[in-house]
């Protein structure tokens, strides 16, 4: 692979990084901080109806699989960097042959063709 397709790569991943930064932060300041008694402003000891703790609670898990899988796709990321670095982007690790240039734009993180 030349240096011109290694940058516009390298370019890619770091936009795609950006992106999911951001959801990340969006995902962490709306969902896992907020309740619906936090964002009903109601400051009581007394809990909510049962149905709501559960809706709560279930819009939590979401966004902490969710994020979780934003987490890992965020290192597949910082890999497909480091091998930017060390030359090995863009081969197979199966066969070592080179992975295509449209499979790469659509999936930039590929390690195998």
């Amino acid at each position: 692979m030349n240096k011109k397709d290694l940058k516009f790569f390298k370019e890619l991943i770091n936009k795609k990084k950006e992106e999911l930064l951001d959801e990340l932060g969006y995902l962490e300041n709306s969902t896992m901080k907020a309740t619906s008694k936090d964002q009903a402003g109601d400051l009581s000891a007394y809990s909510f109806h049962m149905a709501d703790q559960g809706t709560d609670t279930m819009e939590r898990e979401k966004a902490f699989t969710l994020a979780s899988r934003e987490g890992r796709y965020l290192h597949h990321l910082n890999e497909a960097l480091e091998r930017i670095e060390n030359g090995t982007y863009g081969k197979c690790r199966s066969c070592q042959e080179e992975i295509s240039k449209a499979r790469l734009e659509a999936v930039p993180n590929a390690t195998q063709c």
